[in-house]
């Protein structure tokens, strides 16, 4: 069985064929999908597709791209919500949060302010992170370090290897998704292939990131593709490749890795649909 750990299936790509979308992933045997918010508009939203959806578990947080919109009453929201969600078995945590330093015209120090509050919520009510980190890692990293937070997971990674060990020695994971599966990717593969086997967790960032196979061409230029949580399946056969491992030990080192950085996932896990590895 294996975990998408990031999957914005609110995303509207999917509005005309959701359950489809759902029933597909379960089928490649997807046993759990992770969907984080992105702003407090979206927070009702992603609690009810967990509600709607067996195996699907959200966070709540607000996304570094939306963060320079976000008002201090946004972050009182999130607290709120938060807390009225401490005893739904299906939130699991805080996210996706983080800085973005790729995209022009961001506030950074909005930014900044933004994720730096929502990491005093996941550390007050001890919960893990799903972090956005582009362009971003060692200002994300010092934070986490500074805060005090040590579960979640550091989602589509492409740092260098010091990078990665900066998040691995704080106690994340890291977020491997279709980034891995392009030839050409030649950083993320040797990442992929030579970190620790236990610091990893597979994605997909649907309707995003999609794999190499979508790929409108060969050079891995994506265009309109849209990524879907099964794909992960396919994610995971590419990791196993590079690790030269059975789909079967893979499958049960991402389930408990994936455990490890979402704690209360544990308390679902049991319930997820039947599925082949």
């Amino acid at each position: 069985m294996w975990i998408d750990t990031h999957c914005h299936l609110d995303a509207t790509e999917f509005d005309a064929d959701r359950d489809i979308v759902v029933a597909s992933a379960h089928a490649a045997g997807v046993g759990h999908i992770v969907i984080p918010a992105v702003a407090a508009w979206n927070f009702e939203r992603v609690r009810h597709l967990a509600h709607q959806y067996a195996g699907c578990v959200y966070a709540l947080g607000i996304h570094p791209m939306l963060a320079p919109q976000a008002t201090d009453a946004d972050l009182g929201t999130l607290r709120r919500e938060i807390e009225a969600s401490l005893d739904d078995p299906l939130f699991i945590g805080v996210g996706e949060i983080g800085l973005d330093y790729f995209v022009p015209g961001l506030d950074a120090e909005r930014q900044m302010a933004v994720y730096v509050a929502q990491l005093k919520l996941a550390r007050e009510f001890d919960l893990p992170v799903l972090l956005h980190v582009r362009k971003s890692q060692d200002q994300v990293a010092a934070q986490l370090r500074k805060m005090g937070v040590h579960a979640g997971i550091a989602h589509a990674f492409n740092g260098s290897p010091e990078q990665a060990y900066r998040f691995i020695d704080q106690g994340l994971k890291l977020g491997f998704g279709g980034n891995m599966t392009f030839s050409r990717a030649n950083r993320i593969r040797r990442l992929a292939t030579e970190l620790p086997l236990d610091a990893l967790v597979l994605e997909t960032d649907a309707p995003d990131i999609a794999p190499a196979w979508l790929a409108d061409d060969q050079f891995g230029e994506q265009g309109k593709v849209r990524n879907v949580p099964a794909e992960v399946a396919g994610i995971a056969r590419a990791l196993a490749d590079l690790r030269g491992m059975s789909l079967a030990d893979l499958s049960r080192h991402m389930q408990n890795n994936s455990l490890e950085a979402l704690p209360r996932l544990r308390t679902r896990f049991s319930d997820a649909p039947d599925a082949r590895e």
